[in-house]
């Protein structure tokens, strides 16, 4: 006995659908995102609100990086949420971990002379990186979490669009490129 037209309709648009969110799915996961930020942490990149960045999934992993990239990641401290963070040190690098941590706000006064904020580096190992916001006073960072291993970088963030500005006021919904200025 063959299937009514109406029940055939439902099934056919049932699986046209699960097939376009597959597709949804694949390029979410392995080619772009566009994606909400939030926080300071990325001041002047990124505005603290109704930022939205676009990020390629071929820089995932850590494929192709360089020392000055924006990147999104999965935060190591918490998996459920997700950082953006400019790329500050490299495998083998060396980095001087934080100049300001002579302060009592970080260490105690006999660590203070111990650890003057200049002497504590780091080597980045080799699969990870070391990632800075580019707001350092108010940025949780590779500072307080330690080094990122590549394997939680999802994507490298090449735009954004403030969503917050009128449709076409400094180009099509504030969009701007998001360059490596790193020094």
């Amino acid at each position: 006995m063959p299937l009514p037209e109406s029940l055939k309709f439902i099934v056919s648009t049932l699986s046209w659908t699960l097939r376009a969110g597959c597709v949804a799915h694949l390029l979410h996961e392995y080619v772009y995102e566009f994606t909400e930020t939030r926080g300071e942490s990325m001041l002047p990149t990124l505005q603290r609100n109704h930022d939205y960045v676009h990020a390629f999934k071929s820089y995932r992993l850590g494929r192709g990086l360089e020392m000055g990239d924006c990147i999104v990641a999965v935060k190591p401290s918490d998996p459920d949420h997700r950082v953006c963070k400019r790329i500050t040190g490299m495998p083998g690098d060396v980095i001087l971990i934080d100049p300001s941590s002579s302060s009592e706000l970080t260490n105690n006064a006999t660590e203070i002379v111990q650890h003057d904020g200049f002497n504590k580096y780091i080597v980045v190992p080799d699969g990870h990186v070391w990632c800075t916001g580019d707001n350092l006073c108010h940025s949780l960072d590779s500072r307080s979490y330690s080094v990122l291993p590549m394997g939680l970088i999802t994507g490298k963030i090449v735009a954004a669009n403030s969503m917050d500005k009128k449709f076409f006021t400094g180009g099509f919904w504030g969009f701007r490129w998001i360059t490596n200025t790193f020094n």
